[in-house]
């Protein structure tokens, strides 16, 4: 072996002229990956990091909001705010007084006399009477309950709230006429005498609504037919 090979080398390489082995250590590729991975993990918690203090220093949503703005999106909630908007609108609009509802009386029992006497009570009571009679064909001898009170699907929150105190088990329906403040009230087989005075005055109060005064009863019937017999329609929807 020649003076010129490095130790431990054997006689494996030899030294010739001006070239040299190139001699260096293995690469250890564990440890890269490890750098690596360590890398990566540092800048993604550097960047989350910055993403938070942006948002503190900003005033970025919160998770609560973020998940009411994203609740707001969906169809229960819609339609919450459709019915909040639609009882916030009923509730800014004044119910009407007695004296401001045309009310008209229909007897469809085979008892006679019910709908003048009807009408001599509810006008003491402030309301306005406007026809007097037999029902029509659509509901004579067919009303089996205490009543119905009819009325434009607008009148709903209104005009039918109000006169409905004073027949407590009437049931409502609506029709397609244009006015809200014409109400119609069919008497039924099950009725009696209107809801006792001190009672729907109670209940009208309770609404906001002042109790109505009229005249002493009096009065005929008439014998002018009902203005409309078109079947009810149900209440449209607002939203």
């Amino acid at each position: 072996m020649s003076m010129l090979t490095p130790p431990g080398m054997g006689g494996r390489y030899r030294i010739t002229g001006k070239r040299f082995p190139h001699m260096r250590r293995p690469r250890n590729r564990r440890r890269i990956v490890l750098a690596a991975v360590s890398s990566s993990a540092a800048l993604a918690l550097a960047g989350w990091g910055t993403f938070q203090l942006v948002d503190v220093f900003t005033g970025g949503p919160s998770e609560t909001q973020a998940h009411g703005a994203g609740a707001r999106g969906g169809k229960g909630a819609k339609d919450g705010d459709c019915k909040a908007a639609a009882d916030e609108e009923a509730e800014s609009k004044p119910l009407p007084r007695p004296s401001d509802i045309t009310v008209n009386i229909y007897n469809a029992t085979p008892r006679g006399g019910l709908a003048k006497i009807t009408a001599d009570e509810l006008r003491s009571r402030g309301f306005r009477i406007g026809k007097v009679g037999n029902a029509p064909a659509l509901y004579d001898k067919k009303v089996e309950r205490v009543g119905l009170l009819i009325g434009a699907p607008t009148a709903a929150e209104g005009a039918l709230r109000v006169i409905g105190t004073q027949m407590a088990g009437a049931e409502i329906k609506n029709d397609q006429r244009d006015t809200d403040e014409d109400v119609d009230l069919v008497i039924g087989n099950e009725f009696k005498e209107l809801t006792a005075r001190k009672d729907a005055d109670r209940a009208l109060t309770d609404m906001g609504v002042e109790p109505g005064e009229g005249p002493a009863p009096s009065g005929s019937p008439s014998s002018a037919p009902p203005s409309r017999a078109a079947s009810p329609a149900p209440r449209p929807s607002k939203c």
